[in-house]
């Protein structure tokens, strides 16, 4: 388990396989704003609603520059199904060693009914078109996140 990224540090550079198939590096949206969440799962509750949340906000996301990232342990073939299932407007990367939620301090032991597990802590982090961490929401709340998103996204 590693340590949170901080704002104002670098973000760590990773490529990563996308929904698609293809590879998706961090550096390829420098200018841009980028919002990249953590989700523990493909298709659960929760990783549902956030992803629906993003997609039906990504006039507005687009509109202020910003590209959205999904980034769950679960490998391209589950990503397909999800993004399919729910129309989902945005690329979702395979993190399947969970090495890019390490490099965030996004993999975290979690504690759930007193059984402990390593798992992704959902989170998101905001990157500034530097490449500068921005904000970071370290244990979202699904209702209403995309909000807070957006706010933070009008003010850089």
């Amino acid at each position: 388990m590693s340590d949170w990224i901080e704002p104002g540090q670098k973000a760590p550079s990773f490529t990563l396989t996308d929904d698609q198939g293809k590879k998706v590096k961090l550096a390829q949206f420098q200018g841009k704003p980028v919002v990249l969440y953590f989700y523990p799962k493909d298709d659960t509750p929760g990783c549902t609603k956030e992803a629906c949340a993003f997609r039906d906000r990504q006039n507005e996301l687009s509109a202020l520059g910003a590209v959205v990232l999904g980034v769950s342990p679960d490998d391209v073939a589950s990503h397909q199904e999800f993004r399919d299932k729910f129309q989902l407007n945005f690329p979702l990367l395979a993190d399947e060693g969970h090495l890019l939620a390490e490099k965030f301090g996004a993999w975290r032991e979690k504690n759930m009914y007193g059984k402990k597990s390593m798992g992704v802590q959902r989170s998101t982090f905001l990157i500034d078109g530097a490449g500068k961490i921005a904000k970071i929401w370290k244990r979202v709340q699904v209702d209403g996140h995309e909000m807070e998103v957006l706010e933070a996204l009008k003010e850089l």
